[in-house]
């Protein structure tokens, strides 16, 4: 999903400087919109920028996951294989 089309579209919503490519798309309800993006998509960025994998999932869950910035605070999809 191209980041200039969502700014145009959802002009509220939160987006993650560096992590375009990682964008599934927006999750809607009733009182919430936010873009949701591939938590896999986010860590495997974080590797390419210079951390170990397993940096990468403290950095994510830390620093990402952990950050609130208000309402539409973006939404990461994790895809779990059974």
């Amino acid at each position: 999903m191209n980041r200039e089309y969502l700014k145009e579209c959802y002009p509220d919503l939160l987006v993650l400087d560096g992590f375009d490519d990682a964008i599934v798309g927006v999750v809607r309800r009733i009182g919430l919109e936010a873009i949701c993006y591939s938590e896999e998509l986010v860590l495997q960025e974080l590797v390419n920028q210079g951390m170990s994998y397993n940096e990468a999932i403290e950095y994510f869950e830390f620093n990402i996951i952990g950050a609130w910035v208000g309402e539409h605070t973006p939404l990461f999809l994790t895809i779990e294989e059974y």
